[in-house]
Parts: structure tokens; C-alpha cells; sequence
């Protein structure tokens, strides 16, 4: 995949319904989704439980475009593997979920997949100032990650804008998680970031039987976050 800063919108499938998955992704993505956003969750590290190395590679078939595997486990070197055999196209983790972020990024880039790093709102940006060289997304945490649906902390307007200019012209890809609406998507975008992760603002109102609805969900927050660019 070609590298490039146009705005991407990464639907979270934690927002989809749960006995449909195959036919949510195939559903996001024919109405626009750029990426698909996996989001799993160890009940540990967040307060939450979602999705084993065996449910990711059950989506596998149905993603065509780019499957983005987000992992908030700790300890998270142990299942890097897995979750790459399982079909991720990139395995990001968290600076906090281990006490060798660098050693953990080698690891994801051993198993032939991008790599991304994710800092929760808390975590200062000097924190991955050294790690940069390795990775190819930096996810921006705009809730505490755990469940979807919170309310967008604005600090990471500011997050972003100074991540952006740490990058400078490296190619690596500003992701946010985390409130995003079409009232916050161009905060982040003016800011820098290039892939906007959204769960409840897409699939609210929409199913399968009426995917019109997340096609018009993804092109409000494109529409949103591309006007703050111009």
C-alpha cells in the first residue's frame, strides 16, 4: 500500500453487530470505509473483552481493503504472531502495555506487517520520540480506550499538531481513536492526522438492511475532516 495523507476513515467493528460481522465489513466497506478497525481488548489492560487471534482471522476473508488490528493487551509481545498469522495488515500497540516499546515494534515488523504505536491520552509524546524510525502509524488515544461511545478529550487536538511536526517527513500515518464525529473530525485533520477512527458515528442508525446510512455516516466525517484541510 502506497503511502499518502488523505483523510482515511477506519470504521471500529466493535460498533458492528455481533452476529453479523462478515456482512458489517463487506457492508462498511462497500459504502466507503477505507480501513477496517480492530479493536481488541484483554480485560486487563482495558476494562474490556473483545476479540482472540481466531475472530480476527475469521473477519479476514470478508476485509478487502486494509485490515487494521489495534491491540490493548498487556503483556502484548506473546501475541503478536498470532495475530499476524491471523491476517493483520498492521499490528498497532501501546507504549504502556510493556517495558520495551522498541523491542515490541521489531516484533511486529518481524512478522511482515506494519507497525503502529498508540499513546493514551496521559502518555506524552516524548515517550515514542525514539521509536519513530520504526513505525508506520502513530495512534492518537482521544478517549481512555476501554468502550466506545465516550466523549472526545481535546487535548489531543494539541497531541496531534505536535506529532505532526515531530514526524516531519517521515512517512508515517497520524491515527485518531476516540469521539470521533463530524463536530471533531476536523480538529484532528486540520492538526494532521490522516486516519480517523469511528465507531458509534458510523454504524448509528445503520444495518445491513440499510447500509445507505453508513455510506452517508463515513462521508459526512470525510466531507468534515477534508473542508478543515483546505
Amino acid at each position: 500500500m502506497s503511502f499518502d495523507r488523505s483523510i482515511k476513515i477506519a470504521p471500529s467493528i466493535l460498533s458492528a453487530d455481533f452476529a453479523n460481522f462478515g456482512q458489517e465489513i463487506q457492508t462498511i466497506e462497500a459504502q466507503g470505509a477505507d480501513w477496517v478497525h480492530v479493536d481488541v481488548m484483554d480485560g486487563h489492560f482495558v476494562p474490556n473483552l473483545t476479540f482472540g487471534p481466531p475472530a480476527v482471522k475469521a473477519f479476514r476473508p470478508h476485509v478487502k481493503t486494509f485490515m487494521d488490528v489495534h491491540l490493548m493487551i498487556a503483556p502484548v509481545d506473546p501475541y503478536i504472531e498470532a495475530y499476524a498469522e491471523a491476517g493483520a495488515d498492521m499490528i498497532t500497540a501501546h507504549v504502556e502495555a510493556g517495558p520495551h516499546i522498541h523491542r515490541t515494534l521489531q516484533a511486529i515488523k518481524a512478522q511482515g506487517v506494519k507497525a503502529g504505536v498508540s499513546l493514551n491520552p496521559g502518555t506524552p509524546l516524548d515517550s515514542i520520540e525514539y521509536v519513530l524510525d520504526l513505525v508506520d502509524m502513530v495512534l492518537i488515544m482521544t478517549v481512555n480506550p476501554g468502550f466506545g461511545g465516550q466523549k472526545f478529550i481535546h487535548s489531543g487536538v494539541a497531541k496531534t499538531r505536535l506529532l505532526r511536526q515531530m514526524i516531519g517527513d517521515r512517512p508515517i500515518h497520524i491515527q485518531i481513536d476516540g469521539g470521533v464525529t463530524t463536530e471533531t473530525a476536523p480538529l484532528v485533520a486540520e492538526a494532521g492526522a490522516d486516519v480517523l477512527v469511528a465507531g458509534s458515528a458510523v454504524f448509528k442508525g445503520g444495518s445491513v438492511d440499510n447500509p445507505r446510512v453508513y455510506g452517508d455516516n463515513i462521508r459526512a466525517i470525510r466531507a468534515a475532516a477534508e473542508a478543515a484541510r483546505t
